[in-house]
């Protein structure tokens, strides 16, 4: 009885000690895992962590940890996009509003020093004055609408909307524009009507900016397209042009706010950067989606994207 006795108590004690080690080195890798983990958030590097072990409880932490670390890598990523996103915004900004009030400023400082100027000359330059400042203004418009709708203030009401109508009717309102400037316009609209959910107001703006953003960068193209067609349960509306395009560096950044392309500061091809923006903003608002495919020369396209209603 005494030998088994002792057997029992040599196993026991055994066991103890394998529970002690087993707990001493999970003890040094749960130190392991804190001070990798510290590294890893005060260095914001991609490192992500590793540790040999079979235990699946450990195995499961280090799993959450690590997609937790994913999330965190791709907030930082996110971060440091905005920053930059703001930074380009804000230069634009300032660059917006600082042509139109030099512009105003320079005329008010001659209307003020000299006297003598004949009335022509002074009604031409307060037109001026009037004009830049209305320019203001609406650049502001748009910046707060802009806000409104990523804000969720400014709410859409959808009905009914026969595109075919709508789609004729923004055409001709730069048919005058585009037949001055010597551009072919080529239009495709089906007789059948096709309807979807959405709000005249809005796909007024969203087709206006689409439009004038094609006369605008597009004109040297010599042609303008405006096609409405559908496919299977979808709607489309496809605004295209052979100008310069866009080349595809900027094409995924094109639908941001106050991105602009370069050429778009200089005085020939002027721009806030809001227009594709809030024209992206409001398509989304009606449940639609829009589109990019640019060949410089070749093909440029933007395509909005609807559900189709049934008659």
């Amino acid at each position: 009885m005494i030998p088994f006795l002792g057997g029992m108590i040599a196993l026991l004690l055994l066991f103890i000690l394998w529970q002690a080690l087993r707990l001493r080195e999970h003890g040094r890798q749960l130190q392991y895992i804190r001070t990798k983990l510290t590294g890893i958030m005060e260095s914001g590097s991609q490192e992500r962590l590793l540790l040999f072990n079979s235990d699946p409880a450990l195995q499961q932490l280090l799993g959450t940890l690590n997609d937790l670390l994913n999330v965190n890598h791709k907030g930082a990523v996110e971060r440091v996009r905005l920053e930059q996103s703001m930074r380009h915004m804000l230069a634009n900004i300032s660059h917006d509003l600082k042509t139109p009030l030099t512009v105003v400023l320079g005329y008010i400082e001659t209307l003020l020093q000299d006297h003598d100027l004949p009335a022509g000359e002074r009604e031409a330059m307060l037109r001026t004055i009037h004009a830049k400042a209305q320019e203001v203004i609406a650049l502001m418009n748009r910046f707060f609408d802009l806000a409104k709708l990523e804000s969720g203030d400014k709410e859409i009401p959808l009905t009914r909307v026969e595109l075919g109508e709508l789609c004729r009717r923004n055409i001709l309102s730069f048919y005058e524009l585009l037949s001055a400037g010597g551009s072919d316009v080529q239009i495709e609209i089906p007789d059948e009507p096709l309807y979807i959910m959405g709000n005249e107001e809005a796909l007024d703006r969203v087709l206006g900016n689409l439009l004038s953003n094609a006369i605008t960068y597009g004109g040297d193209g010599g042609v303008l397209g405006l096609k409405l067609f559908q496919k299977d349960d979808k709607v489309y509306v496809e605004v295209w042009d052979k100008g310069k395009g866009i080349a595809e560096g900027h094409q995924d950044k094109i639908f941001e706010r106050l991105y602009t392309l370069e050429d778009s500061r200089n005085r020939d091809y002027q721009g806030s950067g809001l227009g594709l923006t809030i024209t992206k903003r409001l398509t989304e608002q009606m449940n639609g989606s829009i589109t990019l495919i640019s060949k410089p020369y070749v093909r440029t396209a933007f395509t909005l994207s609807f559900r189709r209603l049934e008659f």
